[in-house]
């Protein structure tokens, strides 16, 4: 996929709102939909960039890493910030809210204005996605962790196998569409299809239902799916598992299950990519004298060696002590920023210390 910039795709500003970034999207989809540019490669993948666009810029996270670190922050595949569009499919499904639901591939033009082939249409449908999260730690961003989602979802109906019959009957096709789900309306210059009133766009009508899905053909099912998170992973970022959503109609496939990742707040630690930062309390001997001290990773506790003189606000980096970037590479680093302690009581053998301290540094003036 291009790496243009994405605004640029969009044809918006940086500081655009959502209404607008929306608004802009949905002309360059209009614009360059595969209806309405049929065999038009070109119009093809403007229409994906300005999809992968959108998929970005409308989501308030990966927005802001791509803004601070361009399309090098977004990686790519499973769990990635950003998003790759391999068919039209992934598509219409990710932004039903834009396309109303009609732009399972081919259609939406035609359903709009009535031209086209008008052959008759498939009655399959693909199955709706579904949208779960999940709360992982920071320690378990390290290594990379599994969840067990327990979710309900429709799947084909086991009483008659997804044809919505009862045993020994079969659907019939709709007398009002002649089985294409749609019917025709003269309007003007244009001759306009739209969803047949009878079938609902079936194209096909059952009249003795089965008794277990009342004629859907699909059921509720409670499943156990397994979440692979791999390590590295941004918070906020989503993992597409494909056809692990809701059961498709008429042999149609099944909708995704898309999993966003919640990185819960780990004490301590504050995160920036792959970078850790922490803050450590020195004494004023330790300052002063220098020391070795014990600092927490996410792993375990680490010996650091603070030279004598140590002003407070200094920072140290421990190599290799921070995150792993997402799909393998190098490890990011641990930053440690020290600060002076100051003891809120003393006793009196610390006060006559800190005493005889100040007398030495102003003789020393």
């Amino acid at each position: 996929m291009s790496q243009r910039d994405y605004y640029e795709v969009l044809g918006v500003s940086r500081d655009a709102d959502d209404a607008a970034i929306k608004s802009a999207y949905r002309k360059l989809a209009l614009k360059h939909h595969p209806d309405r540019n049929k065999g038009d490669e070109g119009a093809a993948e403007k229409f994906k960039e300005a999809a992968e666009a959108y998929a970005v810029i409308s989501d308030t996270q990966k927005r802001r890493t791509y803004d601070q670190y361009g399309h090098a922050g977004l990686g790519g595949g499973p769990g990635g910030g950003g998003f790759h569009f391999d068919n039209m499919e992934d598509i219409f499904s990710q932004f039903s809210d834009i396309f109303g639901g009609q732009g399972q591939g081919s259609g939406f033009f035609e359903n709009l204005f009535g031209f086209g082939g008008g052959s008759g249409r498939s009655n399959a449908r693909r199955g709706r996605s579904l949208r779960a999260a999940v709360q992982i730690s920071l320690p378990e961003v390290l290594q990379g962790c599994e969840r067990t989602l327990s979710l309900h979802r429709a799947e084909s109906c086991t009483g008659c196998s997804g044809t919505g019959a009862s045993e020994g009957s079969k659907p019939e096709p709709c007398n009002t569409c002649k089985g294409h789900g749609q019917v025709h309306q003269q309007q003007g210059f244009f001759a306009v299809r739209t969803t047949c009133p009878h079938c609902q766009g079936e194209g096909e009508v059952v009249a003795s239902p089965c008794k277990t899905c009342r004629g859907t053909g699909l059921e509720d099912q409670k499943r156990e799916i397994l979440v692979k998170i791999p390590a590295g992973i941004e918070d906020g970022a989503q993992i597409r598992l494909s056809q692990q959503g809701e059961a498709g109609r008429k042999g149609g496939p099944s909708g995704d299950l898309f999993v966003e990742v919640q990185i819960a707040e780990e004490e301590g630690f504050h995160r920036e990519g792959v970078d850790l930062y922490v803050e450590v309390p020195l004494t004023y001997p330790q300052a002063a004298l220098g020391d070795k001290i014990l600092v927490q990773t996410l792993e375990s506790d680490v010996r650091m060696n603070v030279p004598a003189g140590t002003p407070t606000g200094k920072v140290f980096r421990l190599k290799g002590q921070g995150l792993p970037q997402l799909h393998g590479g190098r490890r990011g680093d641990q930053f440690v920023r020290v600060f002076v302690s100051v003891p809120e009581k003393m006793g009196k053998e610390e006060k006559k210390l800190v005493r005889k301290l100040k007398e030495l540094e102003e003789n020393g003036k």
